[in-house]
């Protein structure tokens, strides 16, 4: 049996197909009106789904626009935070993993509701792939047969993920990261641009690898590697 993708729908040819977002008639409001908001606005956009606005603590942007759409307040306003789960869908699009998990704590305990995922248009993603929900997933991702995606995880532009890999949730990977098949990528990991991870490698919870390192052997819990072959780094 296929995998489900929360949030999105369909699947052409074996793959899944975002060009619609058929599953969200709602618009979107958006946390964080910042680089990574305005890549999540396109990433919706790329779908045809409306983004209401923004949400941003930054009080010097709020009534202003980005991209066309107006900051509206801040993250905990309630006066647009009862939108969502009405009116409005959510997304958090903070890369400070931290308040990313609060943002989102907030969001289920309050509102009661999962983040949207934000899929880009042109990311290719198997029909017998699994994606929880809240992740974002940048233009020309691919993630093959059997792979595993958690909740609220970042994969930027191009990232690769090969067949059977498994990522928890809340892990970031960087632009151009290529994540061989049967990789396991536990929960707050940070992967920086350029890597390359190979085949059946294991990298511990809340691990970070630099960017451009070549991965060729286990990365412990919370361990710090970086090089051609990743090394530890010493603190």
């Amino acid at each position: 049996m296929a995998s489900q993708v929360k949030s999105a729908v369909g699947a052409v040819a074996g793959w899944h197909d975002f060009a619609t977002f058929a599953a969200m008639e709602n618009p979107v409001i958006i946390f964080g009106a910042n680089a990574l908001g305005r890549v999540a606005k396109e990433i919706f956009e790329s779908n045809g789904v409306v983004v209401y606005g923004f949400l941003d603590d930054d009080a010097k942007k709020h009534k202003s626009e980005i991209d066309e759409v107006v900051v509206l307040g801040s993250m905990d306003d309630d006066g647009f935070l009862k939108l969502i789960g009405k009116k409005c869908e959510a997304f958090v699009a903070v890369d400070d993993m931290k308040l990313r998990r609060g943002l989102v704590e907030m969001l289920n305990e309050v509102r009661h509701l999962q983040p949207v995922n934000a899929i880009h248009a042109t990311a290719a993603v198997s029909a017998r792939a699994s994606i929880g929900h809240g992740n974002l997933i940048d233009a020309h991702v691919l993630i093959e047969v059997g792979a595993e995606v958690g909740n609220h995880c970042l994969l930027h532009n191009r990232v690769a993920v090969g067949a059977e890999c498994k990522i928890g949730s809340f892990v970031q990977i960087g632009a151009g990261s290529n994540i061989n098949s049967n990789v396991i990528i536990e929960d707050d990991v940070f992967i920086g641009s350029g890597v390359t991870i190979v085949s059946g490698v294991t990298v511990g919870k809340g691990a970070r690898v630099g960017a451009g390192s070549v991965v060729i052997g286990p990365i412990k819990s919370k361990e710090t590697v970086f090089g051609n072959p990743a090394q530890a780094v010493k603190s």
